[in-house]
């Protein structure tokens, strides 16, 4: 079943970010990894996912470069800074928090 698009928004960045912190990718690249993870519960679309990336490397959160490939066109790869690595554990705190607070009130008798 496909995630609620209103409980995915403030968790987005938080994907990405986790995403660049084991390896640089691409855009297409992210998105696919992102799918694949989720058993295709979290399908990134162009329009969703650009704007994203622009926003976290404005924030500083991640920067981009570009990569050549023996043979295959140039593509933008993004890297995640130092920043963005405690951006991500603190917005990875913030969500174990409220994954438990929500527990709570859900399992409630």
């Amino acid at each position: 079943m496909p995630v609620n698009k209103e409980l995915l928004k403030g968790s987005m960045k938080t994907l990405v970010l986790k995403m660049l912190l084991s390896k640089s990718s691409h855009g297409y690249e992210l998105a696919q990894r992102i799918e694949q993870l989720t058993k295709g519960n979290i399908i990134l679309t162009e329009g969703t996912l650009y704007p994203l990336l622009h926003s976290l490397e404005a924030d500083k959160c991640i920067e981009s470069f570009w990569e050549k490939p023996a043979g295959k066109r140039k593509r933008k790869v993004y890297k995640l800074t130092k920043l963005g690595k405690e951006n991500l554990s603190e917005k990875t705190k913030s969500w174990n928090e409220f994954v438990k607070t929500m527990k709570l009130v859900l399992e409630a008798a």
